[in-house]
């Protein structure tokens, strides 16, 4: 299969790579290094309730060192922005500035069942949220309406400099916070037509009234290569459902034409996965990440990421 973009960036997401295994950080790196291996050169770890994902990053990080890592994403409620810059500089120390950082603004249902915590005005919060990371970072502090942070002693580490922050934005009131104080956008269930109409077009507006760079924009597919994609789709959709009860993603799905999340899955063979890949970098993603691969077995998955490092060429 020939290259579809030289230099492109294509990478994989690794949440789920160890939870069968006996010891899920040593499958998470065996994972990683296959992806390594297949010409990927990015892993995405989302944040869980059984592990923490930037101290895990760091660990795939120093054992595969062809890898860029990236956290996608912490939720900002329940966790202080002093912390996540911590385990975020940590991070970037081991793997010697190859680490990114995505935060969320999380589900309601999630952080008042699960932290016992209101969730309430979620775009002032990410708003001073990243102002709060962005002065931790910068060894300085920052008193606001709803977030302080002011560490009594340094809060920068050597190594741990310059962290990128990108944000799992989709809506438009987190896009313009996300274009004005963050690196880029980590979306979910966002098809090409949502990130070409919509989500690009808001965020490239809103880093250029803040001055800032043109933002990055990692689009997470769930897809695998399989040639039964009817029973693929079924497992894919179920497995999405949960995502359809969040107001943001039920807006992405319906921007992207679709009704059900399932139906944003990437599924079919090579040349499916490469005119599918070739239209999110034509709507305006600057990464695609392939995630859920493991739901079809193993097998799957390793052809999976084959076939996706052959886009590289």
């Amino acid at each position: 299969m020939p290259e579809l973009v030289a230099g492109m960036r294509i990478g994989v997401t690794l949440t789920n790579a160890g939870d069968t295994a006996a010891n899920a950080v040593d499958a998470t790196i065996e994972t990683a290094r296959e992806a390594a291996d297949a010409g990927l050169r990015t892993a995405w770890l989302g944040q869980r309730f059984d592990w923490d994902s930037p101290a895990l990053a760091g660990l795939v990080g120093r054992a595969v060192p062809e890898l860029e890592l990236g956290t996608s994403a912490i939720p900002i409620f329940g966790r202080h922005p002093l912390t996540v810059a911590a385990s975020a500089q940590t991070a970037q120390a081991a793997t010697h500035g190859r680490y990114h950082l995505a935060l969320a603004l999380g589900a309601k249902e999630i952080v008042e069942g699960a932290y016992g915590i209101e969730y309430a005005r979620p775009v002032a919060v990410l708003r001073e949220y990243l102002t709060a990371l962005r002065a931790a970072f910068a060894g300085q502090e920052h008193h606001g309406e709803l977030v302080t942070a002011a560490a009594p002693w340094a809060s920068t580490m050597p190594g741990g400099e310059s962290v990128p922050v990108l944000v799992a934005a989709m809506g438009p009131q987190a896009l313009e916070v996300t274009g004005e104080l963050a690196d880029g956008t980590v979306p979910l269930l966002a098809g090409p037509r949502a990130l070409g109409d919509h989500i690009v077009p808001q965020l490239a507006r809103a880093a250029q009234r803040a001055g800032r760079p043109d933002p990055r924009v990692v689009a997470v597919v769930p897809g695998a290569l399989t040639s039964d994609v009817d029973s693929a789709r079924e497992v894919f959709a179920e497995h999405l459902s949960w995502y359809e009860r969040i107001p943001s993603y039920r807006r992405a799905i319906g921007l992207s034409g679709a009704e059900r999340a399932g139906e944003l899955a990437v599924l079919g063979d090579e040349a499916v996965l490469r005119e599918q890949v070739r239209r999110y970098f034509d709507a305006g993603a600057t990464e695609v990440v392939f995630s859920s691969t493991e739901l079809l077995g193993e097998q799957t998955r390793s052809r999976t990421l084959a076939a996706l490092g052959a886009l590289r060429g």
